[in-house]
């Protein structure tokens, strides 16, 4: 069900070095920490994020990532949301800079969260 989640913080810094500590014992280390953000999680895959709660005074929605089967599941996620109104932040695309597989569409909630359908299957 669940891919990823970004949840946003105040104190980066601060925030980051609480997960350390507390997701080891899990098994959960820093495997990415680029700039603004840091992912959490297992085998260098990132699961869960942390990112500051606003950027130059914006406060920044939290983000929740299902994991979709294939493309069609994306483009059904995506038609659902049209569907219902619901503001389209990304059409279902590769997002190539994340890593080459990396199919995604992103839509806005009815609390403002980003929410986002991914699959990793070429194609």
């Amino acid at each position: 069900m669940l891919e990823h989640v970004a949840i946003r913080c105040i104190d980066r810094a601060a925030s980051g070095m609480f997960r350390d500590a507390l997701l080891a014992p899990l098994g959960n280390t820093r495997v990415m920490d680029s700039g603004p953000v840091v992912g959490f999680g297992t085998a260098g895959k990132p699961d869960f994020w942390i990112g500051p709660s606003d950027t130059a005074g914006v406060p920044r929605p939290s983000h929740l990532a299902f994991a979709a089967d294939d493309g069609h599941a994306e483009r059904a996620f995506s038609d659902s949301a049209v569907a219902l109104g619901t503001e389209v932040l990304h059409v279902p695309r590769v997002w190539s800079g994340f890593h080459p597989d990396y199919y995604g569409v992103f839509v806005r909630d009815p609390d403002g969260n980003d929410v986002e359908a991914v699959c990793h299957a070429p194609g």
